[in-house]
């Protein structure tokens, strides 16, 4: 779509912040305003219009404006009511990525091991989640302590980082990864490293396949997006 604005800046709207398009509120598709509880949301959110589609007139996506998009799904589909996105968010420990290892060859098992246990670790240590591991494909049960302890992680976050992290777990498929990104234990880069840590190994001895890296880079874009807006939460010290 064409910009049809000059300028954008964050305000203050009671205790919340808005987004005024030339002095307009921003409205989100369904035409309610959009409001955010924090002052660096909104002023993200204020840059990337600034910034879309480079002058008035100018084309633009709602690609050019992920944070917009995120802070939508917060407030229009998550807000109303937390509890099931969290209830969905926990699930993902059932299967978390970093449980399931292979069993052959002995390098990339090895590799799995070094660069996936220290963030089960980081689980069991930050959080008191105990998960248990396995080779292959079959479905491991966690406990139900783990779980319960996973649950309790992901509940109470605010709806901005669920919606974020409603974004990067099913990327990721990890539940701990995307805690650890969203404590800011690991950056957005390094966790899509380690989810896509078998696709490197396999292209190490097969070679680059184009259409997987595409794919790869793309699915990197969007953990990139949702950890920014996940970074702005956590300095909101939300």
């Amino acid at each position: 779509m064409k910009r049809f604005w000059d300028d954008a800046i964050a305000t203050a709207d009671g205790e919340d912040w808005q987004v005024l398009l030339d002095g307009r509120p921003m409205r989100l598709p369904g035409g309610t305003k959009l409001s955010v509880p924090y002052r660096n949301v909104a002023q993200a959110i204020a840059a990337e219009w600034r910034a879309a589609g480079g002058a008035k007139d100018g084309e633009m996506t709602y690609a050019d404006v992920p944070l917009t998009r995120i802070a939508g799904t917060a407030q229009e589909r998550i807000a109303p009511d937390p509890e099931p996105v969290a209830l969905e968010l926990a699930r993902y420990g059932e299967s978390d990525l970093l449980c399931y290892r292979a069993d052959t060859p002995p390098s990339l098992t090895e590799w799995q091991h070094r660069e996936w246990q220290p963030w089960l670790d980081w689980a069991e240590r930050n959080y008191g989640a105990q998960l248990q591991v396995t080779t292959g494909l079959m479905h491991i049960a966690q406990t139900p302590q783990a779980l319960a302890a996973l649950a309790t992680a992901v509940a109470g976050r605010p709806p901005l980082a669920l919606a974020a992290l409603g974004i990067v777990v099913p990327a990721l498929g990890s539940l701990v990864l995307g805690l650890a990104l969203a404590d800011r234990a690991i950056d957005a880069a390094a966790a899509h490293a380690l989810a896509h840590l078998d696709e490197t190994y396999q292209a190490s001895l097969w070679g680059h396949d184009e259409q997987a890296a595409t794919r790869r880079a793309h699915v990197g874009t969007d953990i990139a997006d949702a950890g920014r807006m996940l970074d702005l939460v956590h300095q909101a010290g939300a």
